[in-house]
């Protein structure tokens, strides 16, 4: 019969149990950050579900997500080419050929809103008036009014009747700021 006799050095296996716990987690923060970095480089190369040739269509669901994100990263969206509708509407600084494609955004409960869109430049702007609903086809480009500001170039504008849905609201909780992808 055999006899092993072990003995155990109880500070030993602590230091060495330690040790490994804080390898393990240092292991563990480097594939998360390599992982953190990685993706967000990723996402900016990302262009978009669609072929950038074809037309992203907004709606009234999507509208403020996309206003924000187009806003936010305007570099990234510089040629991308949408469909939208809106109404005009016209501030005193803007020239003959420039309108905003409006609408209106709730911000209460009590029908408070505010006036969210796209300022776009469009040679025949001045054959259609103020709070006129259009739809208008358009690519993005990057221009200059009060600083940096994503400007739609119209391609094709038509006249529409007021839509069902007329409110917009805030960004929501979907919302991921992306870049080229509406």
């Amino acid at each position: 019969m055999f006899i092993y006799n072990f003995k155990v050095n109880g500070s030993k296996i602590f230091k060495y149990f330690f040790t490994g716990i804080v390898v393990l987690i240092i292991c563990i923060l480097i594939f998360v950050s390599i992982k953190l970095f990685v993706g967000a480089k990723n996402d900016r190369n990302i262009s978009s579900c669609m072929p950038q040739n074809d037309i992203s269509v907004i709606s009234a669901k999507n509208y403020t997500n996309v206003l924000k994100a187009v806003h936010e990263n305007i570099d990234d969206y510089v040629g991308v080419k949408i469909r939208f509708t809106g109404y005009i509407y016209r501030v005193l600084d803007l020239t003959d050929t420039q309108f905003i494609l409006a609408r209106d955004m709730m911000i209460s409960s009590d029908f408070q809103y505010v006036i969210v869109g796209f300022l776009c430049e469009y040679e025949n702007a001045q054959s259609f008036e103020n709070e006129t609903w259009v739809e208008l086809t358009g690519e993005i480009t990057k221009g200059n009014y009060h600083g940096d500001m994503p400007i739609v170039k119209v391609t094709d504008m038509k006249t529409v009747d007021k839509p069902s849905e007329e409110y917009v609201y805030p960004p929501d909780d979907t919302y991921i700021p992306t870049s080229g992808v509406l």
